[in-house]
């Protein structure tokens, strides 16, 4: 059976109806239609105040596209996003002082997140630097705090919690719609790289991406859970500060290396989060040093203690530092971390005192008792 075609799929989208009549090919809804190994991508852009007039097209081009010759999957996603400066009708003005927006009187985005207490993000100013195993094994101290704990891979281009936790399934949906999230080593796990192909290559504009990441969060049956830790995408590019001004994110972890390379570029993260409102739960500073695992000597190979320097100077808490360390490699890539793979060991000893350091900022903020506000996208 041959693959489908773009062109097939813009004419089986134009069989499908907007609420204003118009074919769904032809309406300046359609922001975006990929097509890559029989794997079929839209996305629909609308107001707001339209989200639920749109639905049912979301629901009748997916189910359209799917029934085409050659189409594996298909993902129609939905973005809803109020125009700068609306209100609802007789809805209050936004709390001063609880808003995520940017600055200069921008309106606050808010993604609600039913069942989850508290959202922390996981982010590097590059990548390169490790952030995702830093996360999975954030995420499993937590967990061994006693917390309930859920860990979504925000990093549409290249998502790595597939492969760090060692599950490969498809999520189910409920109810037709929402996707109850995989689990494994007691963490609930969601990550695009579930839906699909490892070597598949995410060829998608901005909007398709933030409709991806808004499905995962408010179309995931999470929870109950005390936090979710999201692996943010690396950089502090357009999806990230999006995402962060989306989201009503309790703080966030920066990850470097010690080299002044990366400290640069985790200077540019901290002050992302710092311009939208986000507290800095602390710098985390991995491959610190290098342990042979034969003899035990330590080499600083990329320089040592830069992130803590770092931290002291943009007054932040400094949260560990992680060594670059055989063990931690071979564990991750073969989906079994250290926390799992190796509980005792020093390695897993320094991923759980990280652990207790971001839940003791957590605290010290009062971000464990936040939860996110009810959904208003403006």
């Amino acid at each position: 059976m041959s693959e489908v075609t773009e062109a097939e799929v813009r004419a089986t989208l134009a069989q499908v109806r907007t609420p204003e009549g118009v074919p769904l090919s032809a309406s300046p809804a359609l922001s975006g239609v990929v097509v890559t190994s029989g794997k079929v991508y839209l996305s629909i852009n609308v107001d707001a105040a339209q989200a639920r007039a749109w639905e049912s097209v979301r629901i009748a081009a997916e189910t359209a596209v799917k029934a085409l010759p050659g189409v594996a999957s298909a993902l129609v996603a939905l973005t809803a996003e109020r125009k700068m400066g609306a209100r609802p009708a007789g809805a209050p003005p936004a709390a001063a002082g609880h808003s995520h927006g940017a600055p200069g009187g921008a309106p606050a985005r808010a993604i609600e997140v039913p069942g989850v207490n508290a959202i922390i993000a996981v982010a590097s100013g590059k990548g390169g630097v490790g952030k995702s195993t830093v996360a999975i094994n954030l995420a499993l101290g937590l967990r061994d705090l006693g917390l309930k704990v859920g860990l979504l891979d925000a990093d549409i281009y290249g998502p790595s919690v597939p492969r760090l936790s060692g599950v490969h399934g498809k999520p189910e949906l409920v109810d037709g719609r929402t996707m109850l999230p995989l689990e494994n080593f007691g963490l609930q796990l969601m990550s695009i790289g579930f839906m699909v192909e490892e070597d598949t290559p995410m060829i998608w504009r901005g909007p398709m991406v933030m409709s991806a990441l808004s499905q995962m969060l408010r179309e995931v049956k999470w929870g109950p859970l005390d936090v979710l830790v999201v692996d943010m995408p690396p950089g502090t590019g357009d999806a990230q500060l999006t995402m962060a001004q989306q989201v009503n994110l309790a703080g966030a972890v920066i990850v470097s290396t010690p080299q002044d390379l990366a400290l640069i570029d985790a200077r540019r993260g901290i002050a992302m989060f710092n311009r939208v409102n986000v507290p800095i739960l602390g710098v985390v500073e991995n491959m610190s040093y290098f342990l042979c695992p034969h003899c035990g000597e330590r080499s600083d190979i990329f320089g040592h203690g830069g992130a803590r320097d770092e931290a002291k100077k943009m007054n932040v808490p400094f949260l560990g530092a992680i060594p670059l360390h055989m063990r931690i490699r071979e564990m991750s890539d073969a989906g079994v971390p250290i926390l799992v793979s190796d509980p005792q060991s020093p390695q897993a000893d320094i991923y759980r005192d990280i652990a207790r350091n971001v839940r003791a900022s957590m605290d010290r903020l009062g971000a464990s008792a936040r939860k996110a506000p009810r959904i208003v996208i403006e």
